[in-house]
């Protein structure tokens, strides 16, 4: 009696483990997402400096133009902002960029909430647990406010763009618009007034 072969191993694990035991682009994707990721903390929002710093000022493989085009993917696509590291890889490796960012993001985060989710869930009225959240909260207020300047700095460059910001933040400091639709409605009107 014959058996049959083996099924054939997908080939997103070898492909994914050939590129990062290579080096190169791919290792460096990789490696700096999975530092990114164990930085995040809140809002995926709260990278962006880091990412940008990373991104284009350090391994240079996106334009300031770029990165905001990342950043704006990242906002009006469903999921967590932080796919942003998807889009990036897929702009400097292609998918099998994509997806070594993706992993390599993500990773950490489920490495560092999802697998110790229930002691901390066992511990929330701890005071240690409570002073570190309160004070990584405060981390991450602050690295939003610098992900605010970061890219402010790059997307109002004359008087259209600062009108679009203002009201921007009028519209979301009155209501609460969800970001995918106040991204989608900005840059509609990028378009038509440029």
């Amino acid at each position: 009696m014959q058996t049959k072969p083996p099924a054939p191993m997908p080939p997103i694990l070898p492909l994914a483990l050939g590129a990062l035991g290579s080096g190169g682009t791919l290792a460096s994707l990789g490696l700096f997402f999975l530092k990114t990721g164990a930085l995040v903390f809140g809002s995926g929002l709260a990278i962006v400096p880091l990412l940008r710093d990373g991104v284009v000022a350090q391994h240079h493989w996106l334009t300031e133009s770029q990165f905001l085009d990342a950043v704006a993917m990242g906002l009006i696509t469903p999921g967590p902002v932080v796919i942003t590291a998807a889009f990036i890889g897929y702009l400097v490796a292609g998918p099998t960029g994509a997806l070594v960012a993706a992993v390599a993001i993500f990773t950490p985060i489920y490495l560092g909430v999802v697998v110790p989710g229930r002691w901390f869930v066992r511990h929330r009225d701890n005071r240690q647990v409570k002073a570190f959240v309160t004070g990584a909260t405060a981390a991450a207020a602050g690295a939003l406010a610098g992900a605010v300047v970061v890219l402010t700095r790059q997307a109002v460059i004359d008087l259209p763009t600062a009108a679009i910001a203002l009201v921007t933040l009028g519209l979301l400091w009155r209501f609460k618009i969800p970001e995918p639709y106040v991204v989608l409605a900005a840059g509609t009107l990028g378009l038509v007034l440029h």
